[in-house]
């Protein structure tokens, strides 16, 4: 625990048990799959309801129900779903899917471009600086987390697997998306970041905390490198996103 005085976000208390634990809302039915896919791919979501992909079980917030849908990869089920938009909602569906009993995991999505590259520029963090307030309660103040290395290992391997040009480099993960101001772009930049978005940090940290596997694959949706914001440029790119979402899968189908 930080000295009294201190911001609450810098109170890290490493006790495993809490008042309130994801044990408490999550009702356990059927084992949940193994592995599971954190997909913040609305049109994946989209095609596989659209397809007829079992629903595995639900995840429930204020603002509605997010379904746990199966996928058939290499004849093994894995369980994928939109974990929401910002670190504490993410965060807090990854738990629930770790109660169910999921155990591996991929994540993807978009982010925006920090370094001047193309619109569905494929980056694979290797760290994510900690601009949100989740991972602080999940590990000692710090300034960035890693993915787990196991997970990072496999889901290199599938993009060269299958020729997928990609970039290693840093993300930004914020809350703040409103206050993406340019020194802070800058500093980032500097830092060795290639995006910014809003889940990464946190959900690398509590998959340390649940000692679990993840890794992240992202996109890029937007541009910041540049003096103004390009505005959203992945339209229309349906397959696009398919295909990253196939590769997820295949890579945690590996892990």
């Amino acid at each position: 625990m930080s000295d009294a005085g201190d911001p609450p976000i810098l109170e890290f208390d490493p006790d495993p048990n809490a008042v309130f634990e994801p044990k408490h809302v999550v009702l356990r039915g059927e084992r949940a799959p193994t592995r599971a896919v954190l997909c913040f791919f609305s049109q994946v979501i989209d095609r596989l309801r659209n397809e007829g992909a079992p629903v595995l079980f639900e995840l429930q917030a204020a603002h509605g129900i997010h379904p746990v849908f199966g996928f058939d990869v290499d004849g093994e089920q894995i369980a994928v779903f939109h974990p929401g938009v910002g670190a504490a909602l993410a965060g807090g569906f990854f738990e629930e899917s770790i109660a169910h009993g999921c155990e591996r995991f991929m994540a993807v999505g978009t982010a925006g471009g920090l370094a001047a590259r193309d619109i569905g520029h494929v980056i694979v963090p290797t760290f994510a600086i900690r601009d949100e307030g989740t991972s602080y309660h999940y590990q000692p103040p710090g300034r960035s987390m890693e993915p787990t290395p196991e997970a990072l290992e496999m889901l290199v391997a599938t993009l060269k697997r299958h020729d997928v040009p990609f970039e290693l480099g840093g993300t930004w993960t914020t809350d703040g998306f409103y206050r993406e101001t340019r020194a802070k772009v800058d500093r980032r930049v500097a830092e060795g970041c290639l995006a910014v978005e809003m889940e990464a940090s946190a959900l690398f940290a509590i998959a340390r905390f649940r000692d679990v596997p993840i890794a992240q694959l992202l996109t890029t949706s937007d541009d910041l490198s540049g003096e103004e914001w390009s505005g959203m440029k992945l339209i229309d790119r349906d397959d696009f996103r398919w295909s990253l979402f196939l590769l997820a899968a295949e890579a945690v189908r590996a892990l």
